[in-house]
This record gives structure tokens, sequence and C-alpha cells, in this order.
């Protein structure tokens, strides 16, 4: 568990569901999602699932939790591949800033990594600022790399490497 000044950062427990489908199933926060926005509960259970069964080995994941409910996640979903979202409520308050500046350091100490990579979709202009804040630089672009539904996305990679005084 990490926790900030606002945030608590923890694993992801079965009991997340209702709270976590309310993000999953939002059109706005899954707008450059990987996936479409879930359409049923179970959906969302299975994600959840995927996210307590994953090995520490290759997944260091964490929900974030937010005066007391699960609203979103943040973390390395896979090794050296960091991710994130909020339910769109909570954009623009600096949350999601503050849980990206706990699991970065924490994923430099605890995992076998020497960068972290990020893969945004180029339209996604609010996540590339991010990004570019906490110290990630751009290593390329691709287009049509996912295909969601009818459209296809592009995609722009990024990658902090891991800080000297760490290595």
């Amino acid at each position: 568990m990490i926790v900030t000044d606002r945030l608590t950062l923890r694993r992801a427990r079965m009991d997340d569901v209702d709270d976590m489908h309310r993000v999953f199933s939002n059109p706005a926060a899954m707008r450059y999602w990987s996936s479409l926005p879930h359409t049923d509960r179970a959906q969302t259970a299975a994600f959840l699932s995927e996210m307590t069964q994953a090995s520490h080995d290759t997944s260091d994941d964490f929900v974030v939790e937010y005066q007391g409910r699960a609203i979103g996640k943040a973390g390395c979903w896979r090794m050296e591949e960091i991710g994130y979202i909020l339910h769109p409520d909570h954009w623009g308050q600096g949350l999601a800033t503050e849980a990206l500046q706990a699991v970065i350091p924490h994923a430099f100490e605890t995992l076998p990594i020497d960068r972290l990579v990020a893969d945004v979709d180029p339209r996604n202009v609010a996540s590339l600022r991010l990004l570019d804040r906490l110290g990630f630089v751009e290593v390329g672009r691709k287009a049509n790399t996912l295909k969601l539904g009818d459209e296809w996305c592009d995609s722009v990679y990024l990658a902090l490497p891991r800080p000297m005084s760490m290595s």
C-alpha cells in the first residue's frame, strides 16, 4: 500500500467491482483506454480478477482510493509499462499527478526495470502533458496500433529512465 496526502494506492479487491465499473463503463474515462467502455459489471469483475491474480513479478498495479472510494487505477499493469485511469469526476484536481508521483518511485524501488514506458493516444493531450511534467520523453510514434470498435487509434511511445540516484 502507498499513502499520499489525499490518496491510498492499494491492491485491487473483488469488492471494488462497483466503484471500478463506474470508471470502466464511463465513455469519457475510456476514450483513450485500450478497450471500449465496459457494458456490464461482469467485464469489470473479470478485469479486477486479473488484477488481483497478477503476479507481482510481472505486474505492480494499484487501485486509487480517494475519500474511501475507488476512483481508478495506476501502476505497472505489466513489467515496465505504466498505465492509469481515473473517473472524470476526479479529473483536473491533481490526483493523477499525485498517484503517479507515488507509483513511479515505488516501481523503480521494487521492480527490476531500467525504465518505465507508456503508450498514449496522441489525441490524449492531458495525459501527454502529465507524463511530460513527470519526465517522460517521446521515443516513437506509430499509426493504427489499436482498433477499438470501428476506430483506429495511433500511439505515442514515451519512456522514463531509472533515475541515476536509484541505479
